[in-house]
């Protein structure tokens, strides 16, 4: 059973890389992505329109992963997404299951 839930926030000039480095690291790990809008981000990094609107065009990426393969993975993109503005957090996962 996956330990966490790795969730990634990524600007869309890197998605294609990220999705990418996902298929090539993560293994046999399923994970989703949605496109979405991130908030609050700091006005000198968002483009006129995304002033205008309040917000900025972003992907969300959310991994099941263990804890060794969560570190793995964060390694990784610290390396490949440095300088990015690529955004993280981990949550623990209580229940996962498939119904099958």
């Amino acid at each position: 059973m996956a330990e966490f839930c790795l969730t990634l926030i990524c600007p869309p000039t890197v998605e294609e890389k990220l999705l990418d480095t996902l298929l090539a690291t993560a293994g046999s790990e399923v994970f989703t992505s949605t496109p979405t809008h991130s908030h609050g981000t700091a006005q000198g990094r968002l483009s006129p329109e995304e002033q205008v609107m309040g917000r900025s065009r972003a992907m969300q990426v959310q991994v099941l992963l263990d804890k060794e393969e969560l570190e793995r993975l964060r390694e990784v993109l610290q390396t490949e997404f440095a300088g990015t503005r690529l955004r993280y957090w981990a949550t623990p996962v209580v229940l996962e299951g498939e119904f099958a």
